[in-house]
């Protein structure tokens, strides 16, 4: 499959134009599984990661929406992002705990934002999940590769069965791409979905690293989909392109509420509306991608009195 979009882009989709968009497909808005908002201290050493990008990735990584909180928020409501999420990840220990405390209090005081939360394998793991379960948590952010951590870790045995029990997802970085890790792939995060049959997954990238097994996984193993985040647009085509002989398979993960939305706002070097532009190229099925599988995830009908 050729890098590059699934087909000419017949008219360049602009961020201004997606309320549009949205009513074209009969759906309020969008909901966005995949965004990060963090404490600002931590955002700035994220924006000098990605500005290294050419030494960490060997391509250039602009960011987009390198502005304060109040901009970025300002700039979800005016595309009709009726909710979004607040991903924050620990890479050592101590970390999760604090982090999820700030997203907590972020989402009390932005009613939109989904309440997220995160963990680490540490001794203290299972008391701070619990007591962000009890605050509302409604999902959970890990990424395996900055995380540098097995899932299968003892530490995190009781977690897995908290959150699962709970019947909160959790949203994964496990694909090794753009850059693998040493607890990356299916085999670890696989191993944990097999002992918690009832955990929710949310699998992030589309998986990216392995398309092949996750969308496997997402289509034969209950509670599991794929989000959408980076997937298809120009940028990852050229790190990680997506196989066109899978896009059968995607479309139909699509049209059975699978795939989920996701963005990575605000560190992408491309408009918002592409990501959704290669969406609607590549023909899934966007009011399910867009609206109706989350809202259904994440009880976002609740706000709108829309499915």
């Amino acid at each position: 499959m050729p890098s590059g979009p699934w087909r000419p882009h017949d008219e360049v989709l602009t961020d201004e134009a997606l309320p549009t968009l949205w009513e074209k497909l009969g759906i309020p808005g969008v909901v966005d599984v995949h965004t990060h908002f963090l404490p600002e201290p931590v955002m700035r050493s994220v924006w000098r990661y990605f500005d290294d990008a050419a030494v960490n990735y060997g391509v250039h990584w602009p960011i987009e929406y390198r502005s304060a909180d109040d901009v970025r928020l300002a700039h979800l409501r005016r595309m009709g992002v009726r909710r979004f999420t607040a991903l924050v990840y620990a890479h050592k220990p101590v970390m999760a705990q604090w982090l999820s405390q700030w997203a907590l209090d972020f989402a009390e005081d932005v009613p939109d934002c989904i309440p997220t939360a995160t963990f680490y394998p540490e001794p203290s793991a299972g008391a701070y999940v619990m007591s962000a379960l009890e605050r509302g948590a409604r999902v959970f952010k890990v990424h395996l590769q900055v995380g540098d951590f097995d899932p299968r870790d003892p530490l995190l045995d009781d977690v897995w069965g908290m959150v699962a029990e709970a019947g909160i997802p959790v949203l994964i970085h496990c694909g090794s791409a753009p850059l693998p890790g040493r607890f990356t792939g299916p085999g670890p995060i696989g191993e944990v979905m097999t002992r918690h049959p009832g955990l929710k997954v949310i699998i992030a990238h589309l998986g990216a690293g392995e398309f092949e097994q996750f969308l496997g996984m997402a289509k034969s193993r209950p509670n599991t989909w794929l989000d959408t985040t980076m997937g298809l647009t120009d940028f990852m085509q050229e790190l990680e392109p997506f196989p066109g002989s899978l896009l059968p398979r995607l479309r139909h993960l699509s049209e059975q509420g699978r795939v989920l939305f996701g963005s990575d706002f605000p560190n992408i070097p491309y408009s918002y509306a592409h990501q959704i532009q290669v969406l609607l190229d590549a023909g899934l099925d966007m009011p399910e991608v867009l609206w109706r599988a989350p809202a259904r995830l994440f009880g976002a009908d609740q706000y709108s009195g829309l499915l």
